[in-house]
């Protein structure tokens, strides 16, 4: 099998990747800044933006015996991001939706303008998808950054063990 990493990039579809999340993404995305590790890094260590992991949590096997414990995969993100996970996919169920939208305004604190910084792994349309989908509700300061983990674990710099984010109840 190929590595999904690998191939060709394509060109930007017009909606949202509905399938196959994890193949080669565009080098762009209309309307948002497309950065490199360089570039993520030096936000980063400014802490001018709000990272943003896109990662989706591992799904339980259908078929699971009853009484089997089951524990998501560790994930490990860019320190100090938040993991907003699932958000990624191109249809969201009404409850992930609302979730992602709260979640945005919580973290800009309401601000559209604030500079917002999506990421899963490489080769991964999940975070394509939600800073699209983050563009279209109005946020005007999107960042994409493509090589998402790994190509910030392969420059050397930190990574961090996450635990998915949770609104708080006032929320």
């Amino acid at each position: 099998m190929e590595d999904p990493v690998e191939g060709a990039a394509p060109s930007e579809p017009s909606g949202y990747r509905m399938d196959d999340y994890r193949t080669p993404t565009p080098l762009t995305l209309s309307g948002a800044r497309s950065i490199d590790t360089k570039s993520a890094e030096a936000l980063w260590r400014a802490k001018s933006a709000v990272f943003l992991d896109t990662m989706p949590r591992d799904r339980h096997p259908p078929n699971l015996p009853p009484g089997t414990v089951w524990r998501d995969k560790p994930r490990e993100d860019i320190p100090g991001s938040v993991w907003l996970a699932n958000v990624g996919y191109g249809a969201l169920v009404p409850e992930t939706e609302a979730y992602f939208r709260d979640a945005l305004t919580a973290l800009s604190g309401g601000d559209k303008a604030k500079p917002l910084l999506f990421y899963c792994r490489a080769a991964c349309w999940m975070s394509w998808n939600a800073a699209k989908r983050a563009m279209e509700w109005g946020y005007t300061d999107v960042i994409w950054y493509s090589a998402g983990t790994d190509g910030w674990g392969e420059a050397g710099l930190p990574l961090e063990r996450a635990t998915p984010y949770a609104l708080s109840p006032t929320q």
